[in-house]
């Protein structure tokens, strides 16, 4: 019957967990924050009330306060993550956990430190389409996971400043992320190659030239994976897709981020034929809401709930942020904590993915030269 109390910091994207945190049977009180406090009473009168604290400060010495979910500029991450850690609180963090290695070493510190758990919210990781493709690995009807593909299409004009010029594979999560899950396996190796050339002020904050950079990443099993991450001048629709290629049957995204996917089953060549025969079917994704409590069902499907028609409007996962993801995330957060267990994402799956990023981006300054991604 416990319950814990939690803070939400960030509330431009981070908003959209607001009512989520606020329904969820497991939170005792939500307190919000955001650097602009137009902002932190607009969210709580969306939510129908909330507390409102006056500062990232006044959080880290609340008492009464168990877990803070950071949903703040990427700059910011690390140092806030292990300032929460260090504040005796569990920590929750958006992607990517931090842009150095020596920044992730810190946050791992912290966590064993403090005892505390950690999570990346890395919305891949609970899609309906990660799901669905869990479940075909389950059930053996992919067969044997052959290779593995992930891209990250979107262009960052006029976003906030810290954006420009970033190095994409800094901001790989989430083509990274379903690979590393469905392996079975870390990331140990890889190489990466940038191309493309993009405007001199764009380059000047990171000191990276390439708008795009795609990788080959090697995994401790043996398996291979490709990841393409895109974030300026290249014209191309948003996607964060996922490609699995398996010896029986693949799964490959959509060309928009919100296509159906399709599914290919590889038959047996006919005697005397050459090679197999291939069936492709483009296919609706169901919406996985079981494991959730009934309090958050509609969060996974957004505005397309009716809640006088509830169990039609659950059947396909559909409209909800990132795919269904949020509420996912939420509840593993939250059931961890009160659990003391570790969450999915903890720090070294968290790591592993935002590592395997980071020494893509080292790997492309160096013309594709490996680099070996270092164990946390």
């Amino acid at each position: 019957m416990k319950k814990i109390n939690i803070a939400l910091v960030g509330l431009g994207f981070g908003g959209a967990f607001a009512p989520i945190y606020k329904e969820h049977p497991d939170v005792g009180k939500l307190i919000l924050y955001d650097a602009d406090p137009n902002v932190s009473k607009r969210t709580a009168e969306y939510i129908g009330g909330s507390d409102i604290a006056d500062s990232f400060e006044a959080i880290l010495d609340d008492k009464s306060v168990d877990a803070v979910h950071l949903v703040t500029p990427i700059p910011l991450h690390a140092d806030q993550t292990v300032a929460v850690l260090e504040s005796g609180k569990h920590c929750a963090c958006t992607v990517p956990m931090a842009t150095s290695l020596d920044d992730i070493r810190r946050i791992v510190k912290a966590r064993r430190m403090s005892g505390k758990n950690y999570m990346m919210m890395e919305t891949t990781l609970y899609t309906y389409q990660y799901f669905y493709v869990k479940n075909m690995l389950k059930e053996g009807k992919l067969g044997r996971i052959q290779f593995l593909r992930g891209t990250h299409y979107q262009d960052m004009a006029q976003w906030p400043d810290y954006w420009m010029g970033l190095p994409p594979m800094w901001y790989g999560t989430h083509a990274i992320a379903p690979m590393i899950g469905l392996s079975g396996s870390r990331i140990c190796r890889v190489n990466c190659f940038g191309s493309g050339t993009m405007a001199d002020r764009l380059v000047q904050r990171y000191g990276n030239p390439y708008p795009i950079e795609s990788a080959l990443f090697e995994f401790e099993n043996g398996l291979k994976g490709e990841a393409t991450r895109s974030l300026f001048e290249t014209a191309r629709m948003y996607q964060e897709g996922m490609f699995v290629y398996g010896s029986e049957m693949s799964f490959e995204w959509g060309f928009g981020d919100g296509d159906d996917p399709y599914i290919t089953k590889l038959y047996p060549p006919e005697p005397g034929a050459r090679g197999g025969r291939t069936e492709t079917k483009v296919t609706q994704m169901p919406n996985f809401y079981n494991d959730l409590p009934k309090e958050l069902w509609h969060f996974t499907v957004g505005g397309n709930y009716d809640p006088l028609n509830p169990q039609e409007s659950l059947k396909r996962g559909a409209g909800a942020g990132h795919h269904g993801s949020h509420a996912h995330l939420v509840h593993e957060f939250v059931r961890s904590c009160i659990e003391e267990r570790k969450p999915a994402i903890d720090e070294h799956l968290g790591g592993n993915i935002t590592a395997a990023g980071i020494c893509a981006h080292e790997s492309a300054m160096k013309n594709g030269e490996a680099v070996i991604v270092p164990k946390f």
